[in-house]
């Protein structure tokens, strides 16, 4: 029975690699990433600082790989899962669990320290910003709008432009992140941050709801006409 403990307690432990990026965050968001060494990195993970260089090339290759696992690239990898490949004909259970998710990271203590050291970073190593906007952000927008396409093509909301449609739920997800987590002395409350998860959902399903489009014809002005402008 023991030796069955044992490996189970094994296999939860963290990898090295795992230990390294740990202790990596935590170092960054005290010290900044320019403050902080390898050497300090090391003592901090039980290693010598030789060993750490067979895990990765340097300080920025730490740095890459901890932005590669937070953020938008977490949430972009959730979005590959099968959990959500079952949601593709779900667009409310999709929303409602993809804000749940971000609620559990935003959470995360882990993720403001990624924050504090993505904020304060990204404009002085070489490559970081460009790879954390133009990669992880751009994977993530392109799978929500395939979702919200394919819920269009389906026929379950209605919606004349998918990506469009994708840029503003996430929007106004960010916002509740910025009211709840970021702007105030401390974070809400857990309920009081569902409870707004809640009525924003209801909110903008509603606006995406199908057939919303033959309601708007049918609530349309006799005689307007889109795109032209009215006779004088």
């Amino acid at each position: 029975m023991a030796v069955h403990t044992s490996s189970a307690a094994e296999a939860a432990a963290p990898t090295t690699r795992e230990r390294i990026l740990t202790e990596a965050l935590n170092l960054f968001a005290q010290s900044g990433y320019g403050g902080a060494s390898m050497r300090e990195l090391a003592r901090r993970v039980g290693i010598r600082e030789s060993s750490l260089y067979n895990h990765f090339p340097g300080k920025a290759a730490i740095l890459e790989a901890i932005v590669a696992e937070h953020g938008p690239a977490s949430s972009a990898s959730r979005l590959e899962e099968p959990r959500y490949r079952q949601l593709a004909r779900q667009p409310a259970a999709f929303c409602r669990q993809f804000a749940l998710d971000l609620v559990e990271q935003w959470s995360d203590p882990r993720e403001h320290q990624f924050q504090k050291v993505i904020t304060a970073e990204r404009n002085r190593v070489p490559g970081i910003r460009a790879k954390f906007a133009d990669h992880f952000y751009a994977r993530e927008q392109s799978l929500m709008t395939d979702y919200f396409r394919g819920f269009s093509l389906a026929g379950l909301i209605s919606t004349p432009d998918p990506r469009e449609t994708a840029r503003l739920f996430a929007a106004g997800l960010i916002y509740i992140r910025l009211e709840h987590y970021v702007m105030g002395a401390a974070p809400s409350p857990r309920a009081k941050v569902i409870e707004a998860i809640d009525r924003y959902l209801a909110f903008f399903l509603s606006l995406i709801a199908a057939g919303n489009d033959d309601d708007n014809k049918k609530r349309k002005p006799k005689g307007e006409t889109r795109g032209k402008a009215a006779p004088d």
